[in-house]
This record gives structure tokens, C-alpha cells and sequence, in this order.
């Protein structure tokens, strides 16, 4: 079994969605994520101010934010945001104890904002879903710097207070 079988199923049941839910949604999934990236966050969401109905279900991984849209006549499953991590800028989320959601929302790649809310069971879940976004977008993904490995020419500069040539006599 990989790494994404092994952490879905139980961060779907940790999330509350039925088992039927969360396989139906899974060959979807698996297509965007690869077998080796773990999942962080399985949950229901909704899009605020959006006139298209339909559920929404976020997969969040180590690398992917993938969401899927389930229609509500035929139940047919479509394919929403499949995007990297590090693609996505202007990441915010604010957590909101009173109302039990968090509102998440990114700039994708096509340069489409981006809005989800997710509902939560007790304000102590959204803390949680509050800690598991801070460490999805703020200490796994950091912008690409460059980094000194190592640098040709001029060699550094001798010390000349701190050592001294050895004489032996």
C-alpha cells in the first residue's frame, strides 16, 4: 500500500466523511497526487458568493492542493483546482471560532482568486485546521532563494592576527 492510500482513508474518517464519500472521491484524487505524497487535510468545503452549487471536497498534501466538485442532480464528480503548492501565492486563511469555519483563499497559476470555506464540528477543530494550513503554507513552502554552495575565484582572505606560522628550532 503507498503513502497516499495509507494517510487518506484515515484523514477522511478523522475529517467525519463517510467511506463511501471519501472512495468515490478517491480515484480522482489519485490521478492529481502521487503515490508517494502524504495527505494532511481531507475535508468538505463550500465556495462563499459562488451561484455554482455543488459540494466541494480539499485534498491537501505535502506538495498538491487538489479540490473536486460533486454535482448535485447526477452526483457526477468534476475536478475543480488541482494545483502545487508553491504555485499557489497570496495564500491567506482566517480562522473564525464564532461561525466554527476557516476561510482559505489563493491566487492559483491562471491567476484566478481562489475562496473555500470550511465548516468545523467545535471551535477546538478550527485551531487545529487553524495549525495544520500554518504548516502546509508557512514552514513547508518558502520561495525559492538562491544558496551559496560554493563560490570559484578569489579564495578568502588569510588571517593574519590570529595565526602564526609555526617555527620550530
Amino acid at each position: 500500500m503507498d503513502v497516499f492510500s495509507r494517510t487518506f482513508l484515515p484523514a477522511a474518517a478523522e475529517a467525519g466523511l463517510a467511506t463511501q464519500t471519501a472512495s468515490r472521491h478517491m480515484p480522482v484524487f489519485r490521478r492529481c497526487v502521487g503515490s508517494g505524497d502524504a495527505t494532511i487535510l481531507v475535508t468538505r468545503c463550500s465556495r462563499p458568493n459562488r451561484s455554482t452549487p455543488g459540494e466541494y471536497l480539499l485534498l491537501l498534501t505535502h506538495r498538491r492542493l487538489v479540490v473536486t466538485r460533486q454535482t448535485r442532480v447526477l452526483h457526477r464528480l468534476r475536478l475543480h483546482l488541482n494545483t502545487e503548492l508553491h504555485e499557489l501565492s497570496n495564500v491567506t486563511w482566517g480562522p473564525d471560532p464564532r461561525l466554527h469555519c476557516v476561510e482559505l483563499a489563493a491566487t492559483a497559476i491562471d491567476g484566478v482568486r481562489e475562496r473555500f470555506v470550511i465548516r468545523t464540528r467545535h471551535p477546538k477543530q478550527v485551531w487545529q485546521l487553524d495549525e495544520l494550513l500554518n504548516h502546509a503554507f508557512r514552514t513547508r513552502v518558502r520561495p525559492a532563494r538562491e544558496r551559496l554552495v560554493a563560490t570559484i575565484g578569489d579564495p578568502a582572505p588569510a588571517r593574519t592576527a590570529g595565526l602564526q606560522p609555526a617555527t620550530v628550532r
